[in-house]
């Protein structure tokens, strides 16, 4: 069974759910797909929860209680919102391989460095064999692999990161990590009569925009 999981490196709670990504590798084949979280929240006219007041102040302090909650190292980069098209470059110029996904996630969210730029990204560029990453990160070739990822991400469904897609079924956020661990163990859970009756439930009210 082969699954997908859809990140970006502005995203704490990807971050936070590498090592249980890790964990499923071990049942299923999961390929790592960097795209643009941006691109996503302009798709569906949504802003994200660190752009709200209030929601950001919320969202950072369960992202440190989660972290602490779970055992995981976490230490917040300089300025968050932050710019992350050059990690994410950077992570398909090396290859988009886990221990790239990894290398860049620990740089940003366990060691707590910036990483909005070519110099910034310099040294984890180094350790994965990329000596000029503003070059690397400039290239036509992965700047479109960044656009198809994002483009066909958007085209299965995923409306955010973190996403697991397996199959057609598409599992949203580290909170749905206790979900998944539940579903692998249990394909057949979406099958029952009243999880059919509520994929189909009735719109009460729209709201106008």
């Amino acid at each position: 069974m082969n699954a997908y999981w859809y990140f970006d490196f502005i995203s704490p709670f990807s971050y936070l759910q590498l090592g249980k990504v890790h964990e499923w590798r071990r049942r299923i084949v999961i390929t790592p797909v960097p795209i643009a979280f941006g691109a996503v929240l302009k798709q569906y006219g949504n802003i994200g929860p660190a752009e709200i007041p209030g929601k950001r102040e919320f969202t950072y302090r369960f992202v440190q209680w989660q972290a602490a909650h779970a055992g995981i190292p976490l230490r917040f980069p300089p300025a968050h919102p932050f710019n992350p098209l050059t990690a994410l470059r950077l992570c398909i110029a090396a290859g988009a391989s886990w221990d790239s996904v990894e290398a860049i996630f620990n740089h940003l969210w366990r060691e707590g460095h910036a990483g909005t730029n070519a110099a910034e990204l310099a040294e984890v560029g180094r350790a994965l064999g990329i000596t000029d990453v503003e070059n690397a990160a400039n290239s036509e070739n992965v700047k479109m692999q960044l656009r198809t990822n994002t483009d066909a991400a958007l085209a299965t469904g995923v409306f955010g990161v973190p996403t697991l897609r397996v199959g057609d079924e598409l599992f949203w956020g580290n909170d749905a990590s206790p979900l998944i661990d539940d579903w692998l163990a249990h394909p057949d859970r979406f099958t029952d009569a009243e999880y059919a009756r509520i994929a189909n439930l009735p719109t009460g009210i729209q709201r106008q925009r």
